[in-house]
């Protein structure tokens, strides 16, 4: 899609820093990506790199150490790491998940310990919520922190997390009062902490330059300095989080399914089958139409959400929604795409297969596209709720 038929939201400074954006990725990323992806994580150099080019929270404030952007220049950053199928560095978490918890529920000296490194890439953050047995239901939490003294005992175990072999800042989601289901809290752990472990790096069938890990917490002693917020106050502080960050899925979702439909639309006008080019059969030509007509349908609503969010008018159910079609969306266009690629597209040598391996994922992280559409049923039928409304996980 051409960036000119965008938002009216965007500015000029939007695109000058979409030029610097695509450069770095083009230098620093692709060309290692492939390394990466053998060695199951990215360079930690390469943090530091993206710190010093702004590509790190680049919506946090200058105040807090951070280039003083707005969610634009965040959804830039996760178009063009998006459109390169750069699936390895974990930015996304560490800009959109982890910091906001910081930038709204952090003191002061929490935020000044721990944002101006984030920003700068030398502290590398990781949210931990999901639990062997407990993805969607947090209620199904098992990790626990309890008192004892003026300190904070953490024992649990966590996994799917996202950075989990670099992470140097960890937000930990934990039961206080085991009375209580509903009774979480978020701790800050520096993973330097004594009783802090990490397990392995997952193997995942996807996503391999990712670094996916399970964490272990060993009776972590924590000051009253590590509670985000207010004990007890995790469900809220959750529930704060996923607009934007259902919403940047769907950037990053829309940003992948385009560029799959660039790739096959070069593939098949090269390759020839019968003596003609592959795009000259009515099949592809059909097919190529539906496709992107998809990621026209998708390419406007998630603008529309990106307008509504710059002005504070996104709200869950709509977010549901944007992260439930683009996700399914780009399931559909990764995998016809990969099917006009015949053979070829099934050998990773081509981008289409790791584009087609890596989609599947989309449709779970964020919440599952189940627990999207019982959001969004709540909002259509609020009098024909479930018997037990789900309480909501990112990973």
């Amino acid at each position: 899609m051409s960036d000119t038929v965008r938002s009216a939201a965007f500015r000029e400074e939007h695109h000058i820093f979409r030029e610097q954006v695509r450069r770095f990725v083009l230098q620093e990323v692709t060309p290692h990506h492939d390394r990466w992806e053998r060695e199951g994580q990215v360079d930690r150099e390469l943090w530091r790199k993206a710190g010093a080019q702004g590509l790190l929270c680049p919506n946090m404030g200058e105040a807090l150490g951070g280039p003083g952007g707005d969610f634009l220049h965040s959804a830039i950053v996760i178009e063009e790491m998006a459109r390169e199928g750069c699936s390895g560095p974990g930015f996304f978490i560490h800009s959109e998940m982890v910091a906001p918890y910081l930038v709204n529920f952090g003191t002061p000296s929490q935020q000044q310990r721990w944002l101006p490194g984030m920003a700068s890439g030398e502290v590398v953050g990781a949210i931990a919520m999901t639990e062997p047995a407990a993805g969607s239901d947090l209620r199904g939490m098992k990790t626990t922190a309890t008192r004892a003294g003026d300190r904070w005992l953490l024992r649990g175990q966590k996994v799917f997390i996202s950075n989990g072999q670099l992470a140097d800042l960890a937000v930990v989601a934990a039961k206080t009062d085991p009375r209580d289901r509903n009774s979480v809290t978020l701790f800050l752990v520096d993973t330097r902490s004594p009783g802090f472990r990490r397990g392995r790096n997952l193997d995942k069938i996807g996503v391999h330059a990712q670094d996916t890990s399970e964490l272990f917490f060993d009776d972590i002693e924590l000051g009253d300095d590590c509670v985000l917020g207010q004990p007890g106050d995790g469900f809220r502080q959750l529930m704060h989080g996923l607009v934007p960050e259902r919403l940047a899925i769907a950037v990053s979702c829309q940003a992948k399914a385009e560029a799959a439909l660039a790739w096959t639309v070069d593939y098949v006008s090269q390759r020839e089958v019968f003596g003609a080019p592959l795009s000259t059969l009515q099949n592809t030509r059909f097919r190529l139409a539906e496709l992107h007509t998809d990621a026209a349908v998708g390419r406007t609503f998630v603008d529309d959400a990106l307008n509504r969010h710059m002005h504070g008018e996104l709200d869950a159910t709509r977010a549901a929604m944007a992260k439930l079609w683009v996700t399914e969306m780009l399931g559909r266009v990764v995998d016809a795409c990969l099917q006009m690629h015949g053979g070829w597209g099934y050998m990773r040598e081509y981008p289409i297969a790791r584009a087609w391996v890596d989609a599947r994922i989309e449709r779970i992280l964020g919440g599952s596209n189940e627990i999207m559409k019982e959001i969004i049923a709540r909002a259509v039928m609020p009098g024909a709720q479930s018997a037990q409304p789900p309480k909501e996980s990112r990973r």
